[in-house]
C-alpha cells in the first residue's frame, strides 16, 4: 500500500519560512518524479515545484521561484519543501505527489500566512 505523508505546516507570520516533509513508503521511490501542489481555497490545485531522481532536476511555479526550494532524499524516501519569503497568497493546503506510471497523493498539509 503507498502512502505519502506531509508534515511540516502551520501557521507563519509574512516574510517567515517553513519547511515541509512528504515521506513515501509502498513504492520504489527512486522511480518517480516527486511534485508538489498547494491548493488555496476557492482555486484549483497548482503545480508548486518538482524534482527528478536522476539528474536531480527541479522545477519551479513562477510564483514561488526565488523562494522556495525542493529536495529529496532517496535514502530514506523523503521529499521537502523549503518555503522562505512567505506571503499571505501562499497559504494553501499542500500536497506532495508522486509521479511514475501511477500517480500518488499524499492527504495535504495546512500552510496559513498571516500576521
Amino acid at each position: 500500500q503507498v502512502q505519502l505523508v506531509e508534515s511540516g505546516g502551520g501557521l507563519v507570520q509574512p516574510g517567515g519560512s517553513l519547511r515541509l516533509a512528504c515521506e513515501a513508503s509502498g513504492l520504489n521511490f527512486r522511480s518517480y518524479i516527486m511534485n508538489w501542489y498547494r491548493q488555496a481555497p476557492g482555486k484549483e490545485r497548482e503545480f508548486v515545484a518538482r524534482v527528478t531522481s536522476v539528474g536531480n532536476r527541479r522545477d519551479y511555479a513562477t510564483s514561488v521561484k526565488g523562494r522556495f526550494t525542493v529536495s529529496r532524499d532517496d535514502t530514506i524516501n523523503s521529499v521537502y519543501l523549503q518555503m522562505n519569503s512567505l506571503k499571505p497568497d501562499d497559504t494553501a493546503i499542500y500536497y506532495c505527489n508522486a509521479r511514475g506510471d501511477v500517480s500518488y497523493w499524499g492527504q495535504g498539509t495546512q500552510v496559513t500566512v498571516s500576521s
